[in-house]
């Protein structure tokens, strides 16, 4: 009897030590499934954007050709199996300039979001919290917003040649008052709360106080402002090589490849139709993205919705 119980309590005892190991991807799999459920936008928009990036990193590896090699013998077939997004009329593959051009739009996106992101912060912190400069900077400010961006970033274009990094530069300039107004809008209401004037009896200097109490409060709304800007800058870089105005057309990105198909849109829809869905398709996952940390980062605000 004492040696079969002694045998159950060192089976229990084993199995007690194995618990630990099988615990954390059975915590991991409720987290994420409890992470999934309390915010389905975050986990769809990053899921889309995800896949648009490994798309865009991995395009040479995913049975693509050369987006800029000719073939007038194979011009405007249509979808096939050897060629699943059809031919252009130079007979380039499709498929191929599309996955190469989500490189253009995402690095345009993501870089923009960027640059404006850290030039509005710092302009909207400089305006919101100095008195004698928020005019100053914010009457150039509402000049620049005066102009719709894509007006601004085709001047801008016109006295450059075309470039990704002049896309980028032209972009950039026309979103940077936006993001500042709003940094400016959320310091405005920071500095005048308590902390802050403890801070200023205590002695902080102003540039310790907006590092210590002013930039951490407005980095939440200034991430949310980052998606939109991110989505704002691909659609325009899309109007832009639409129009001419933006990348060079031996360059493939969506707003060229539908630029090159609208001439043959009746008759050869899939040449604008494959670039302007997978457009679309980042775009929405960007806003969704941005939906998302929007209602995570402001709870009240996903309540009163």
């Amino acid at each position: 009897m004492t040696t079969i119980t002694t045998s159950l309590v060192a089976e229990r005892l084993a199995a007690a030590a194995e618990l630990p190991e099988l615990l954390p991807p059975v915590k991991l799999r409720r987290g994420l499934r409890g992470f999934v459920r309390r915010h389905p936008a975050i986990a769809v928009g990053g899921t889309l954007v995800l896949a648009m990036l490994i798309i865009a990193v991995f395009a040479p590896y995913l049975g693509t050709l050369d987006p800029t090699a000719l073939a007038p013998a194979r011009r405007t077939r249509a979808p096939s199996a050897a060629f699943w997004f059809g031919t252009d009329m130079l007979g380039r593959d499709i498929y191929s300039r599309v996955l190469y051009g989500a490189r253009v739009s995402l690095t345009v996106g993501f870089t923009v979001a960027i640059l404006s992101s850290v030039a509005g912060l710092a302009i909207g912190l400089v305006s919101g919290f100095i008195r004698f400069a928020d005019g100053i900077i914010m009457r150039v400010m509402d000049g620049l917003m005066s102009i719709p961006p894509i007006l601004l970033a085709v001047a801008l274009m016109a006295l450059t040649r075309g470039s990704v990094g002049n896309v980028i530069t032209a972009i950039t300039i026309a979103e940077i008052p936006r993001v500042s107004r709003l940094v400016r809008g959320v310091v405005l209401s920071l500095r005048e709360q308590p902390y802050v004037d403890a801070a200023v009896a205590a002695g902080t200097r102003t540039l310790g106080i907006i590092w210590r109490h002013i930039l951490p409060n407005t980095l939440a709304p200034m991430t949310v402002q980052a998606t939109y800007v991110c989505a704002s800058a691909m659609i325009i870089e899309a109007i832009l090589s639409f129009i001419g105005a933006g990348t060079p057309p031996n360059i493939p990105s969506w707003g060229n490849i539908m630029a090159e198909g609208r001439a043959l849109w009746q008759v050869k829809p899939y040449i604008v139709f494959f670039p302007a869905m997978f457009l679309s398709v980042t775009v929405l996952a960007v806003n969704l993205l941005g939906d998302g940390l929007r209602d995570a980062l402001d709870p009240r605000l996903a309540k009163r919705l």
